[in-house]
């Protein structure tokens, strides 16, 4: 299957009018050089009936390096998520584990969790905050791109740390990945299964990996 996604092989079905098995082929062409581009195809006749034009917007500009300093000093500010860079296809690979590629891609597994949520950046902060206060071992830090959960006692391997990063879809759907960042692997992983995992199941859409690989 993907070596026909490379070279942009497909089957169109019977009933696809000529005009549209044109226009797919061109956008499916796996040259970049000669791919139709989006205003040509909004140009082509099939596209324009019944289509209506909506109104774009100004994307909202992300703050600055100042201006973030601004945030992280004032104890008042809410809790901001800056853009982040992953990888294209892990949208894909969390809805459906058979879409997984991201294999072909990345040069090294990962080694923490990630799941979808339809919550605000700000709900899931919150729940992380329960979570580190109901198990009366945790501290807790903020930073512009998630969280720090640090335990305060010390384990096998010095004090369990996980980073939780929090990537932003649209406003209403994130992903969410966490990894352990420091102390005992094990120690990590009891923790997953037993107390985070299901403390975080009322604002999971959809989990993808495990814990630990």
């Amino acid at each position: 299957m993907y070596r026909k996604i490379t070279k942009g092989e497909f089957m169109s079905p019977n009933w696809i009018p000529p005009e549209v098995k044109k226009l797919l082929s061109r956008i499916l062409d796996p040259n970049p050089n000669s791919r139709i581009k989006i205003g040509k195809i909004m140009e082509n006749s099939w596209f324009q009936k019944g289509f209506k034009k909506i109104e774009t917007f100004e994307t909202p500009k992300w703050p600055d390096g100042n201006q973030i300093e601004l945030l992280i000093s004032d104890v008042h500010a809410e809790f901001v998520i800056l853009p982040m860079h992953y990888n294209a296809f892990d949208p894909i690979s969390t809805l459906s584990e058979g879409f997984n590629l991201s294999g072909l891609f990345e040069k090294e597994e990962r080694s923490g969790s990630m799941f979808t949520t339809k919550k605000e950046a700000k709900e899931i902060v919150s729940k992380f905050e329960e979570i580190a206060m109901s198990s009366d071992r945790f501290n807790l830090t903020k930073s512009n791109v998630g969280v720090k959960m640090e335990d305060r006692r010390e384990g096998r391997k010095g004090q369990l740390a996980i980073n939780v990063e929090i990537f932003e879809v649209t406003k209403s759907f994130h992903m969410v990945e966490f990894k352990k960042s420091g102390g005992d692997t094990m120690e990590y992983k009891q923790f997953c299964d037993r107390e985070l995992k299901p403390s975080l199941k009322d604002i999971v859409w959809k989990w993808q990996g495990d814990c630990v690989k």
